[in-house]
């Protein structure tokens, strides 16, 4: 009697611990008055904001271990020494450009990027899938170009992950994008992960790095172009980082970057005056009305730094992706 009891027993253990490990994340979408939210598990994931200040934005980004992977100001402003308040135009993660027909949607003084509609936001085969038309309006609400965005939020073993595409169009008979390093792709680390963390608190653990694919470092990761690049540094008492993705079919790929030590994460493809230091601003790109390009990102949200974290094996897995 005694046996078959230990036997129940066991045989109900090892179902529960079967059923454990089967389980996989759920995601599921909740459309909202500000625009979506993405959860995993019943825990947010992401915010779209349909319109923050002109823009669409991401915010907030929560990583694999629940931490905020974004910069709260200027959507928050946080009472302590962890943020620098500059920069108010960095967003969370956003995509705009400074130099439109001679336009500055980067700082989007005048004009703005305004969301036309969903497309799509759903659930598909475990991955929330967004999809927004937007238009880039001049000074005059008269539309310069137009734009498709496609996220697709989803989870990679430990680390979550945004996919990130887009594909501008011309509605003006020509548009130019010009050669300024202000854009285009862009996200702001937490205050605790950049570089100069320390020097906003010297007492504080703050710490942060980045590395490309060539192994290069830190400040001198900035103008290089290259498949991906990591930032990575403390979050609340943890090493988390994040890693953008080029993937091979995006435009100019592979992309200049644009990162630089006090937590801008930026993919540029049209800097090229700037990153190079020409005499001429090379880096242009005119189209006419109705042509297009597209860019293509994923973005990682990870554990520890990119070695650990084995973002050159994520980028042969992407590159590889339709």
């Amino acid at each position: 009697m005694l046996l078959r009891k230990l036997f129940f027993f066991a045989a109900v253990f090892c179902v529960f611990v079967l059923s454990a490990l089967s389980h996989a994340a759920e995601l599921t979408l909740k459309q909202t008055d500000k625009g979506c939210d993405i959860y995993i598990d019943a825990q947010l994931f992401a915010g779209y904001i349909t319109d923050y200040k002109g823009t669409p934005i991401i915010y907030p980004i929560l990583g694999p271990t629940g931490k905020k992977m974004t910069r709260d100001f200027p959507m928050f402003e946080r009472n302590d020494q962890t943020e620098a308040k500059d920069h108010p135009h960095h967003r969370s993660l956003w995509f705009t450009h400074g130099n439109v027909n001679g336009l500055d949607f980067w700082a989007l003084e005048k004009q703005k990027i305004v969301h036309r509609k969903f497309v799509t936001a759903e659930i598909k085969n475990n991955i929330a899938v967004v999809i927004t038309e937007n238009d880039w309006l001049d000074q005059e609400n008269k539309p310069v170009c137009s734009d498709v965005r496609k996220f697709c939020f989803g989870i990679l073993g430990e680390m979550r992950y945004i996919d990130f595409d887009i594909t501008v169009t011309s509605v003006q008979d020509s548009v130019v994008f010009g050669d300024t390093k202000e854009g285009t792709l862009g996200l702001r680390v937490p205050g605790t992960m950049d570089l100069t963390a320390k020097k906003r608190n010297p007492n504080a653990n703050w710490n942060g790095h980045i590395v490309n694919a060539e192994g290069i470092k830190d400040r001198e990761t900035w103008a290089k172009r290259s498949d991906w690049v990591d930032y990575y540094g403390t979050v609340e008492e943890e090493t988390l980082g994040i890693a953008v993705l080029n993937h091979p079919s995006s435009f100019r790929y592979p992309t200049y970057w644009h990162v630089r030590d006090y937590g801008l994460f930026a993919a540029n493809p049209f800097g090229v005056h700037d990153f190079e230091r020409t005499t001429e601003k090379i880096g242009e790109h005119k189209m006419q009305k109705g042509e297009s390009f597209t860019l293509r990102y994923r973005i990682l949200f990870h554990k520890g730094d990119a070695e650990s974290a084995e973002i050159a094996e994520a980028f042969q897995q992407y590159k590889t992706s339709k």
